[in-house]
């Protein structure tokens, strides 16, 4: 599996030296708005980043964003008024390589830009194939799988993803990302196609619309959701059946909130999510935001996620580093999308499709849910 294998990557000695070219030779700027998701995952990142960055760098003051869910939006606006806000900005791959090609994401050197691994691999060779835009620097891989509320499904639990389709066995609400990514997938799996030709299926006109017949079979039962944070809550009130988010959240409700829930790992979509510098910003803010992307996306601190979350960090050396959950005592590597148990049959998410058709899917889509 390409992404597992990636993690387990390891390479040659490279040289990392523009963080500290910049703090030696130009003024970085005091200040700075970090982008992300909010919820579990960026307790996590403040945590494990920011926490002991600014242990370092006690002048240094963060702004929090939580608008990684608009992000390519928001930094086009930007960009077209020529005030860029942001320093700092947490996506998903697919949206990196989307603000890459646009020009709004600054390109990266991994073995100028970024730390060497631990066990002295260069920064390339430890990402390895997760290095998938000049523009992006991956953190984790995670997955967007399923929740089920244990006590509302009888004596057979869900094993399938297409008991999200199955109404009659597992009657009442369900909740899905109010986008079509992944909900597009999902439904041509459970609509016989095989799971190598849905890309292509689902690049013409019939397998769009192939797709959004079998979601408007349950279209009445869906409750559509925009925020990571929204199904486990609905999980916990007990309103939905089952639905979609992620599965560090999932970890949250079920090992730290201990809900009565499930994990369903069947056609988890595997995923990674990680780190741009947007263009446009000034020499000193522009230092300040490779400083801290240097150091927070070492192998330490991808290890020190781990601790918080249950999201496997991109770097291959960091994978031997992950130990216990820093609260719970408990082993954090059974709970990551990519341990074998869980990972038995994966769907690979094609950041290249969506990066193509993502605005025209996104406008049909949209223009479904207001039928």
């Amino acid at each position: 599996m390409k992404l597992t294998t990636a993690l387990l990557a390891s390479g040659a000695l490279a040289v990392s030296t523009a963080a500290a070219f910049a703090e030696a030779h130009m003024k970085m700027a005091n200040e700075m708005t970090i982008v992300s998701w909010g919820g579990a995952y960026q307790k996590s990142q403040l945590k494990a980043y920011v926490e002991p960055y600014l242990e370092a760098n006690p002048d240094v003051k963060v702004i929090w964003d939580e608008s990684s869910a608009e992000a390519v939006a928001k930094l086009r606006a930007m960009n077209e008024a020529g005030n860029v806000t942001w320093d700092v900005v947490d996506v998903v791959a697919s949206d990196g390589i989307r603000l890459c090609d646009e020009g709004l994401a600054a390109e990266i050197d991994p073995e100028v830009d970024l730390a060497k691994g631990d066990d002295g691999s260069s920064a390339e060779d430890d990402f390895g194939d997760l290095l998938v835009s000049e523009c992006f620097i991956p953190q984790i891989v995670y997955s967007t799988t399923f929740g089920y509320r244990t006590d509302k499904v009888g004596d057979t639990p869900p094993a399938d993803i297409c008991a999200i389709f199955d109404t009659e066995t597992y009657p009442g609400k369900r909740a899905l990302e109010k986008r079509p990514i992944n909900n597009m997938e999902w439904a041509l799996l459970c609509d016989g196609v095989a799971k190598d030709e849905v890309y292509d299926v689902l690049a013409t006109e019939e397998g769009q619309e192939k797709a959004l017949a079998k979601l408007g079979t349950i279209k009445d039962d869906v409750i559509w959701w925009s925020a990571g944070a929204d199904t486990p809550q609905l999980l916990a009130d007990g309103e939905i059946v089952m639905g979609s988010t992620y599965n560090g959240r999932l970890f949250s409700v079920i090992e730290e909130q201990k809900q009565p829930v499930g994990m369903l790992w069947d056609a988890q979509v595997f995923d990674l999510d990680g780190w741009i510098v947007p263009t446009g910003l000034t020499d000193e803010r522009k230092a300040r935001a490779m400083h801290f992307i240097k150091f927070a996306t070492d192998t330490q601190r991808l290890a020190d996620q781990a601790k918080y979350i249950s999201y496997g960090p991109a770097r291959a050396s960091s994978a031997p580093l992950v130990g216990q959950h820093a609260d719970l005592g408990i082993d954090m590597a059974p709970h990551m999308p990519t341990d074998p148990a869980n990972a038995k049959n994966t769907f690979l998410y094609n950041y290249e499709f969506w990066a193509d058709y993502r605005d025209d899917i996104d406008a049909k889509f949209q223009a479904w849910l207001a039928q």
